[in-house]
């Protein structure tokens, strides 16, 4: 495992957790985008779980790289699901938002493969 790794990871796992507590909190300038989405009020706690768990098993991987190889894959389906949402509501504004909490996530994953 290599600095880089350790470090792209963190920043990976610190950046989805922002964004989980984000969620939780109610930010409006997480919320309102999602209500203007179409997503239901109901799913916001369902959203920040995945988000959250998927943070969380991030850092796991730095311990048990299967976990972490997990976490990643499962969190780019999230953030593509989420760059779908945004073309389905036609925002096409916002689509570097998903995009740059996924970046690292990525990075992540490549850096982590490529060990």
């Amino acid at each position: 495992m290599s600095i880089a790794h350790i470090v792209v990871t963190i920043l990976a796992a610190a950046m989805v957790g922002f964004s989980a507590v984000s969620v939780f909190a109610g930010a409006a300038w997480v919320v309102k985008p999602l209500a203007d989405y179409g997503i239901p009020r109901s799913w916001r706690p369902w959203l920040g779980t995945a988000k959250a768990a998927g943070a969380v098993g991030l850092l796991a991987g730095l311990f048990v790289p299967a976990i972490g190889t997990a976490a990643g894959i499962c969190l780019v389906l999230y953030f593509a699901g989420a760059v779908v949402t945004v073309l389905r509501a036609r925002w096409f504004s916002h689509i570097p938002f998903p995009l740059m909490y996924v970046a690292p996530v990525v990075g992540s994953l490549v850096i982590g493969l490529a060990a």
